[in-house]
Order: structure tokens, then sequence, then C-alpha cells
């Protein structure tokens, strides 16, 4: 029996669970008292009380009572609905952060080919993100919702590419997040990286994507087209 399926229990019998867990009631029996109970939980010996009863008729628990108290140790049922929660929170705490971003395919400035090609960066590119990106980006125009999703990318993991100069000039650093691109039909390229100069806030409707292939070509866009961008790990 599921409690997440069932509703056997409320989230505050849960509580006494994970409380009766955190006693010792997963190796083995422990002695507790209706009032130790209700001091620890910060209610009445009633409501301890009760809240035993519940998890006992749901086969969370065993009981046996005694003249000062009552032997309590957690089933196999009891482990499982405490592992379940686990995952849950584990899902939240350590599951890799996505940001879904939703835009309109459009033309850029021509710049990204450039500077994409240059020895500086492209060394790192292939050192980094695994592969020597098409010359080209991918240039998505945000809706108004997005860019201010946009600001939950700081939460996924980055990859620097450092900035870098020749004879010439300095080229600044510029920051990648992984990235997969799904089209309104439901075509997807998952090895794709955003990119963006580091530390900018210019244009922040715009965002463009570098990837081993001309993803207009794979993916069969053209300006207007639809597209999803799920920022996060491959």
């Amino acid at each position: 029996m599921s409690l997440t399926a069932t509703s056997a229990v409320s989230h505050d019998e849960r509580a006494t669970l994970k409380l009766l867990a955190l006693m010792g009631g997963l190796e083995g029996d422990v002695k507790i008292s209706c009032a130790d109970l209700a001091e620890r939980l910060d209610a009445s010996n009633q409501t301890a009380s009760r809240r035993l009863q519940r998890l006992e008729r749901a086969g969370l628990i065993d009981r046996d009572t005694v003249s000062d108290g009552q032997w309590v140790v957690l089933t196999d049922e009891g482990e499982r609905e405490l592992r379940a929660a686990y995952e849950e929170y584990r899902r939240i705490f350590e599951t890799a952060p996505q940001v879904d971003l939703e835009g309109t395919v459009t033309s850029g400035m021509g710049e990204g080919r450039h500077y994409i090609s240059l020895p500086g960066y492209q060394r790192q590119f292939e050192d980094r993100l695994g592969y020597d990106p098409f010359p080209g980006t991918l240039n998505v125009e945000l809706r108004a919702e997005s860019v201010r999703r946009r600001r939950a990318m700081d939460a996924v993991e980055p990859v620097p590419i450092d900035g870098w100069e020749d004879e010439e000039r300095t080229y600044g650093p510029a920051v990648c997040h992984p990235a997969t691109v799904e089209t309104a039909d439901g075509e997807t390229y998952v090895e794709a990286h955003t990119i963006a100069p580091e530390r900018t806030h210019h244009d922040e409707d715009q965002l463009e994507l570098i990837a081993p292939e001309k993803l207009r070509d794979v993916l069969e866009l053209t300006d207007g087209d639809q597209v999803i961008v799920h920022v996060g790990d491959h």
C-alpha cells in the first residue's frame, strides 16, 4: 500500500513516521510514551496517540503497548513510504535544474560566424564542449515571459569560455549552457549550447545557440518558426 496512491494518512502522520525512524524505528523497536511523542511533535497527548493509531491502521508501524508506554517499529511498508518521500526530495535538490525558454527563430547580424571561428574561442569549444561548432548561431527571439524566466539560467551549471587576446585586440569571455532545441513538431536536437558574453544584460530577449551542425538545416527551421529551448544538462 502506498500512501501517495491511497492517501491513507496525512502529512502530519508522515512527519510522525519520520520522527519514529529518526528515533531508531527502522533498525528495531523503540520505546516511547504518548507524552514523550507529544512533546517531540509539539502536540497534545491525544494528537500523538491518534497519529500512532492511524499509522498502525495504515500498516506503516507495528505497536506493542506496555504499562509505561509502547514499543514501536516501522514496517516494510513504512520504510517504503519514507524512501518514496526521500526520492521526491532528492529530485528537488539533486536533479540538475532545467529552464524552458520559448521563442521565435530570427536572422542574426552574422557576427556569430566570425567570433565562433576565431582560434582562441574554437580551441576552448573543442576542449570544453566536446565539439567544433558550426560557424554560425541559431538566433531565437524570446517571448516576454521567457525573458523573465531566463534569469533562472543562473542555477544551471555553466561552461565558461575564457577571454583571450591576439596581436590586434582583446576578446572577452563568454558563457555557455547545455541546451536542447525542440521544434513545434516535436523534433529535438540535444547537443547544442547557448552562448552569450559573460556578465551582459543587453538584448536579453535574444538567445543564441551553437551546435556541431547547422541547426536551421538539421531541424528545417526558417524565420518565424516557434521553438522551445530546454536549458540544462543533456
